[in-house]
């Protein structure tokens, strides 16, 4: 199917189109923040759920050069341009679009994966629609440049959704479309300096008709790139990386959320995009990629879309929307999203954290440098997050082929074989009246997890279910004895009778004491797990 952008508009402003799924079925929720906060809670499932495994896979994954490829490979004197340029050629003749055409998937096995992530724990999976490239991860109705029509020409989206119902996990989609217009532009530079300076790369120069009798024959190149944005595409004259760089960063480098000035087309057929992979794939979950959510009203048109959806398919509203940044009333709305960070507090409403063991995208300097997080970084996120009622999506990195390396399935074995101990302290669990101790102190927001301290075997974490409170130490305590000061005499925390307690994968009745100093519990010598969990019982601890 070939569409334009008169079929798209004129799609997305019928009636058909615009309107709620189903005509002959009122809308329930109209697209507003007020009217969204009013009807909706967070489902019972993803309060449950506490961790999801992520697919970042994209055709960035094919050079294996990590997070924003196909932004970087435009910009002269970054890593990723110099990598490009050695491997495959200079952007003017090689442009991001040929990675397209033999791009091949044949590892590709969803099934295996996803009951990899299940055996870890997992209990919702989420793969990537179509990242800031533009490019559709699923069979998409109005975009071409997608992965049943292009490359693999498979729908791959198909089988990770399936793969994840059959193994009884909850599937989502996530969205990073949105900002494409602008992220796109260093494709429409050039060289400032050297002996290409001042040629085009091949998104300033490629129009549909070029495509005659090549590969990409019928497909429009500016539906990939989308279009050179006024006042941000790089004028000519600029004779500097220096200058480039900071006409980049100017223009088109900033996160944007708005819509863009002069194309009302790309946010008419981001939204049909939007609503044709929630039609296709009637996902649990939906992650925008952006502050609030994308491209103003659109965005809150799509999420409408969706809950109405899922009114239609479940009569309630039995979904997720992610998004980052949120005021209260946003908070009300759809879930907030921390990317790479944490919360410094236990947070009222249900939330999530995202982080990935290495970079988004496959990056094979990474892993051959050991860059990965290990196991316990990842369990110790989990606890901190889960204890603070949030979950936690991780995001594992798909190589181009579709498969994972050795080392990325050796730290999700070590994520199961934690939680296969310790599980009942993580899953349908809630929050405690207060989320921990310790000296660990987060800064509260994104993108900061790389300036956290190490966690200690003094910063506990707590968790409640059924009338039993879980006190998780993050690290082993080298002395034997795990204290918990919050149940100190005159604290707010000691209240109840303590009857018992087990360090959870032991099973039997540990030796404790609650003096003045706190709880003191003298753990066993064996070590089940590679961090302890207690699991303390008596009356009125959770009350």
């Amino acid at each position: 199917m070939r569409v334009s952008r008169r079929s798209i508009i004129a799609a997305a402003t019928a009636s058909g189109f615009m309107a709620p799924h189903s005509q002959a079925k009122p809308q329930r929720l109209a697209a507003t923040w007020q009217t969204l906060a009013s009807g909706y809670q967070t489902p019972e499932w993803f309060r449950d759920a506490k961790l999801g495994f992520w697919a970042h896979w994209g055709p960035q994954c094919i050079p294996e050069f990590g997070d924003w490829y196909a932004r970087s490979m435009y910009m002269q004197g970054d890593k990723a341009y110099d990598h490009h340029v050695k491997t495959y050629g200079h952007p003017a003749q090689f442009g991001f679009m040929e990675f397209l055409r033999n791009w091949k998937i044949d590892a590709f096995d969803p099934d295996h994966l996803v009951r990899l992530y299940k055996k870890a724990g997992a209990k919702y999976f989420v793969a990537m629609a179509g990242h800031h490239d533009n490019f559709d991860m699923f069979d998409s109705k109005y975009q071409d440049w997608n992965i049943t029509k292009v490359g693999p020409k498979r729908d791959t989206m198909a089988g990770w959704a399936k793969a994840a119902r059959d193994h009884g996990l909850r599937f989502g989609l996530s969205n990073h479309l949105s900002h494409a217009w602008h992220w796109w532009q260093t494709a429409y530079g050039y060289d400032p300096e050297g002996a290409a300076r001042g040629l085009r790369y091949d998104a300033y120069r490629l129009k549909k008709e070029d495509g005659k009798g090549l590969w990409w024959e019928g497909l429009d190149p500016q539906e990939l790139y989308t279009g050179r944005q006024r006042d941000m595409t790089p004028p000519d004259g600029l004779d500097s990386i220096k200058a480039m760089n900071a006409y980049h960063d100017a223009h088109s480098g900033q996160w944007l959320e708005t819509v863009p000035p002069q194309d009302p087309y790309f946010v008419k057929k981001w939204l049909a995009r939007t609503k044709d992979m929630v039609d296709t794939y009637k996902p649990d979950l939906l992650y925008f990629d952006d502050y609030t959510l994308p491209l103003e009203q659109a965005g809150l048109d799509a999420t409408a879309y969706f809950y109405n959806c899922s009114l239609d398919w479940h009569g309630k509203l039995d979904v997720v929307v992610n998004g980052k940044k949120l005021n209260d009333l946003q908070r009300r709305a759809i879930v907030e999203d921390v990317e790479r960070g944490f919360s410094d507090h236990l947070r009222p409403l249900p939330w999530q954290t995202d982080t990935c063991i290495g970079n988004w995208h496959y990056d094979r300097p990474l892993y051959e440098r050991d860059g990965y997080k290990n196991a316990l970084q990842v369990i110790q996120r989990l606890c901190d997050v889960v204890s603070k009622n949030g979950n936690l999506l991780l995001n594992i990195p798909v190589r181009a082929d579709g498969s994972i390396d050795e080392k990325e399935e050796k730290i999700v074995d070590g994520v199961g074989s934690w939680l296969s101990v310790n599980g009942d302290a993580i899953f349908a669990t809630r929050p405690w009246d207060i989320y921990g101790e310790g000296p660990f102190k987060p800064v509260e927001g994104m993108m900061n997890e790389g300036d956290a301290k190490p966690f200690t075997h003094e910063d506990i974490r707590f968790t409640t279910k059924a009338g039993v409170l879980y006190a998780i130490s993050q690290a082993w305590p080298d002395s034997g004895f795990v204290v918990l000061t919050c149940m100190a005499a005159g604290q707010a925390q000691r209240k109840g009778r303590i009857e018992r307690v087990e360090l959870l994968g032991h099973g039997q009745a540990l030796d404790f004491e609650l003096g003045l100093g706190g709880l003191t519990v003298k753990l066993p010598y064996s070590r089940p797990s590679f961090t302890p969990v207690l699991k303390i019982m008596g009356t009125g601890l959770t009350a």
